[in-house]
């Protein structure tokens, strides 16, 4: 049935540093893949950014034509797939799809390319000889590792990754997340990383987005957004997973489910879930509020709210600042993917 346009992506703006990395999380359907997808200019029809732009190393990549993404593809820019069994080409070998990609970037030498290929598999822990291995015989692990050599054939400044660790039992899940976070120290290049799993990037991610029905909710350190969640959505993902240490404590979840993006709410869009929710914020678009170094998508943190606040305290109101996170720098999205379809992708 035909809906009209859905915004799957809004409003979402953030800068990349060379060497850092940067977790984005949220539930299925917040836009996390889609602006991943974006960044990468991998989106296909109906989908389409529909403004804003993408700025990769000065040069904006938005309306590059195919020959011209090939060429920053893989060199400057790699992507690591969320399943590698079907990224991966099933019918060559591993050897022979990294061959493809080295010679679509000029690389004719058979000697440099055997060296290269052997020398990345090693990088992330495989022997050389699997280079004449074929994907179904690998294990889930390998076939991730390999995606992650494969982007690494030419050291690019920045590895896009989209939940590379899904497929993988816990231990493996760690083991590459080491894997990673030792070659980016390594080799220097940024990192953005989706992932439904908090805890996965709590130790590796530098900064953390949490993303909302297409959204950033809030985004931030990556220890502060765990030690001190200022977002009601936020602190409902943490209390979603067990700790550890400490007492046994019940796991509450969210109740309810994200808003359809073809009929967001008037208001904030976790207004119907929210266990903080105002009458304001049933009518009144929260925009993202600067609290010290971090963004959060809030009316709780809006100015009018903490003057409110401080005068029933009989306080002098802080001075504090709204609006969007900086443009994109090395990486990013800024504006709205839009997309035909009655809903939105991950």
């Amino acid at each position: 049935m035909e809906r009209g346009t859905v915004r799957a992506v809004e409003d979402v703006s953030f800068d990349l540093d060379p060497g850092e990395f940067i977790g984005v999380v949220g539930e299925s359907g917040c836009g996390k893949s889609t602006l991943l997808f974006a960044i990468a200019q991998l989106l296909v029809p109906p989908a389409e950014i529909t403004d804003g732009s993408v700025t990769f190393q000065g040069r904006s990549m938005v309306g590059l034509t195919d020959a011209q993404l090939a060429a920053v593809r893989w060199k400057d820019l790699s992507v690591v797939m969320q399943s590698a069994m079907n990224a991966l080409n099933p019918v060559k070998s591993i050897g022979s799809q990294f061959k493809d990609a080295m010679r679509a970037h000029g690389v004719t030498s058979k000697a440099e390319i055997a060296e290269r290929s052997a020398e990345v598999l090693r990088m992330v822990g495989i022997d050389p000889v699997h280079l004449k291995s074929y994907p179904h015989q690998l294990s889930g692990g390998m076939r991730q590792r390999s995606m992650i050599a494969m982007a690494m054939l030419f050291t690019p400044d920045l590895v896009i990754m989209d939940e590379p660790t899904s497929a993988l039992d816990v231990v493996a899940q760690r083991s590459l997340m080491v894997q990673i976070k030792d070659l980016q120290q390594r080799l220097g290049f940024a990192v953005i990383f989706v992932t439904h799993d908090m805890s996965l990037v709590s130790h590796f991610s530098d900064r953390l987005m949490v993303m909302y029905a297409g959204q950033v909710a809030e985004f931030g350190p990556t220890r502060q957004v765990f030690d001190a969640p200022l977002h009601p959505y936020s602190a409902g993902l943490l209390e979603a997973f067990p700790s550890i240490r400490g007492p046994r404590l019940p796991l509450t979840g969210i109740p309810g489910a994200p808003p359809d993006l073809a009929r967001p709410p008037p208001g904030c869009r976790f207004a119907p879930r929210c266990p903080k929710v105002m009458d304001e914020c049933r009518a009144t678009p929260p925009a993202l509020y600067e609290v010290g170094p971090v963004q959060v998508r809030c009316l709780l943190h809006s100015q009018d709210h903490g003057q409110d606040q401080n005068l029933r305290n009989g306080t002098p109101p802080p001075g504090s600042a709204t609006g969007s996170v900086s443009s994109v720098a090395t990486g990013g999205a800024a504006g709205s993917v839009a997309t035909e379809e009655g809903g939105s992708d991950e």
